[in-house]
């Protein structure tokens, strides 16, 4: 069986994307977190199936899910889920972000920083 493993942001967008809709439904964000759920299973076993997205970062792959979009990178067993963010979003700024804030912690913990 494939594996998904789930990076701390994208945990963090999982829990954001919940407290957002369980404002209004708990039981709609249940269903919409259990879908993003199967998905990334799915996924994990035919990582082609999503689109790529390598102008964002290399090997990346999305895959839509309602408004949500799962970002991830295919591995040998699976894959690494990086974000799962709304579509309305500007992703390629968010991934710009994400990327400045890793450059800028590898350069504070190599000693150059």
């Amino acid at each position: 069986m494939a594996i998904v493993l789930v990076t701390p942001l994208a945990r963090q967008d999982l829990s954001d994307i919940w407290d957002y809709l369980a404002e209004n439904s708990v039981e709609r964000a249940d269903k919409l977190l259990a879908l993003i759920h199967k998905k990334c299973l799915a996924l994990a076993e035919f990582p082609e199936m999503g689109r790529a997205r390598h102008e964002l970062l290399v090997n990346l792959h999305s895959f839509a899910v309602r408004n949500y979009v799962i970002f991830y990178q295919p591995i040998s067993d699976g894959i690494e889920v990086l974000r799962v963010l709304h579509g309305a979003r500007d992703i390629p700024h968010v991934f710009d972000e994400m990327i400045d804030e890793l450059k800028n912690d590898s350069e504070q913990g190599d000693g150059s920083g």
